[in-house]
């Protein structure tokens, strides 16, 4: 590797001014997919912006309304900005944290590149490469997980490479706050926690710090199977419970369902992974990223392509064995379904090209990366839709933005505040928030015992004036019994109806 000799003030200004190049980039993207209306498309976007929104705004407000399966840290960043009413009804609450994780992670692999590739020039087009990608500009503008996790798998990744260099053991504490940040965002983060223990032992002079990381590590998935524990009586709820995508995957099954691509099935797994990772990434990065994992490889820059390439390994295995599916358009069932995931190959194949910069004399480095990371992004301009996750968002969300929005319409219409109602806390969640009303004047699933007895005994334990389902679901059910009257039923092709009840 070269060697910099920058100094102190100047490396910070060096990563200063790429922060701000990268929230410039973040800022613009957001605020065209929000003016345009994308940011929630997304069902899952959708979810976690209310499901943060009903942690205080609630009949039972409090840790339980967090739920299980999807892990809590996401949550919790967009509580303070979900609060707000006018960013929760419009979902701009949803692109603050997504946005700042954004520049979180390119400022972070910017620095770790610098440090193993020994000069700004190549740190540089790793930190473009991976924001210039059109799907993370997307995800960034979205309540999802992606960017969170991807913010602290770069933290991660700085944190062992600065503890290998210095072993201080402040080094170390970052790094487990990095790991436990990415365990409570996304579970490919409890994957990652044994490797980063194994490479800390061998790096580490002193062994105490590496199980020192294994404690502190360790915090993040107890605290989650102890939130399990104690709100569901099992563990491993978010695992086995009945919302978890293994026991969905298995009800599908049941009722006459097809098997998912790569269903224990390595090579299939692994190739609609790679496809995946074609659209998502694009043939020229990933053309780039392989020649520059030669190069880093050959120069003993193992450890950063080995981290980060453990992501995408992890969803591989969750193709094959816990019932994850990928669905693209080029491959049976030429579906559009989870591309984002691939989003784990664009840091890596960033930081793989990044090396081939350092091919390039230092004074042309930074040019160089400018163009390399331009002529990459041109490409886009001119193959296909500029990021497959927007389209799949946009596809797959047609008939639940036209229902919404025509239901939304209804009860800003009629409802008068405190009239209460009761719905299943889902998809029909998007109508409440555009409608203006607040959780707490709904009763759902999140409210415990008050809604299952509402649902047992209707006729007598539903007080709400106002009733929101899909048809034949539970509520719906309810709602018939109690003698509700149907005021508006709404009938969207590809959707389930809707039904709105009321009862003076």
């Amino acid at each position: 590797m070269r060697g910099s000799k920058s100094s102190a003030p100047s490396r910070r200004s060096s990563v200063a001014a790429v922060a701000v190049l990268l929230a410039a980039i973040g800022i613009g993207a957001a605020w065209w997919c929000f003016a345009h209306g994308y940011t929630l498309y997304y069902g899952d976007a959708e979810a976690h912006l209310n499901i943060a929104r009903r942690i205080l705004d609630s009949r039972t407000p409090g840790p339980d309304q967090i739920g299980t399966v999807w892990l809590l840290l996401p949550h919790l960043l967009l509580i303070p900005f979900v609060m707000r009413d006018a960013w929760w009804h419009s979902g701009l609450a949803g692109v603050f944290p997504s946005f700042a994780c954004f520049v979180i992670a390119g400022t972070f692999l910017f620095s770790a590149a610098r440090r193993v590739y020994g000069g700004s020039g190549a740190a540089l087009a790793v930190a473009l490469l991976f924001a210039l990608n059109p799907t993370a500009l997307y995800l960034q503008a979205t309540p999802m997980t992606e960017l969170p996790f991807l913010a602290s798998l770069a933290a991660l990744l700085w944190a062992t490479l600065w503890f290998r260099d210095s072993q201080s053991p402040w080094a170390v504490l970052i790094a487990a706050a990095a790991s436990n940040a990415a365990s409570l965002t996304r579970y490919e983060g409890w994957f990652l926690i044994p490797f980063v223990c194994l490479f800390l032992l061998v790096a580490a002079k002193k062994k105490w710090c590496a199980i020192l990381f294994a404690v502190l590590a360790a915090a993040g998935p107890l605290a989650w199977l102890a939130h399990n524990q104690y709100y569901y009586s099992n563990a491993l709820e978010f695992y086995n419970g009945p919302y978890s995508a293994a026991a969905i995957y298995q009800r599908q099954l049941a009722q006459g369902g097809f098997r998912y691509p790569g269903d224990h099935d390595w090579i299939t797994a692994a190739r609609y992974y790679f496809a995946a990772s074609r659209w998502v990434a694009g043939w020229p990065l990933l053309v780039l990223g392989i020649a520059g994992t030669f190069v880093a490889v050959a120069r003993r820059a193992w450890w950063p392509l080995f981290l980060l390439l453990l992501p995408p390994l992890f969803y591989v295995w969750s193709m094959h064995s816990s019932g994850t599916p990928i669905f693209i358009p080029d491959l049976a069932p030429f579906g559009w379904y989870n591309t984002r995931y691939a989003i784990a190959v664009v840091p890596f194949a960033a930081f793989a090209a990044g090396a081939l910069v350092t091919f390039v004399p230092a004074r042309f480095e930074i040019r160089t990366s400018i163009i390399l990371a331009l002529a990459i992004t041109g490409v886009w301009g001119f193959s296909g839709p500029s990021s497959i996750s927007w389209k799949e968002s946009e596809i797959n969300s047609e008939a639940r933005r036209d229902w919404t929005a025509q239901a939304a319409g209804f009860l800003a219409r009629e409802y008068r505040p405190g009239s209460g109602i009761v719905f299943p806390f889902g998809d029909l969640t998007a109508v409440l928030r555009e409608a203006g009303i607040p959780l707490r004047e709904g009763l759902h699933e999140g409210n415990g015992v008050a809604f299952d007895a509402a649902m047992a005994r209707p006729e007598i334990l539903l007080l709400e004036e106002w009733g929101l389902a899909f048809s034949g679901d539970v509520v719906d059910t309810a709602l018939h019994k109690a003698g509700y009257t149907l005021r508006k039923q709404i009938a969207v092709k590809g959707a389930p109806v809707v039904k709105i009840y009321h009862r003076e």
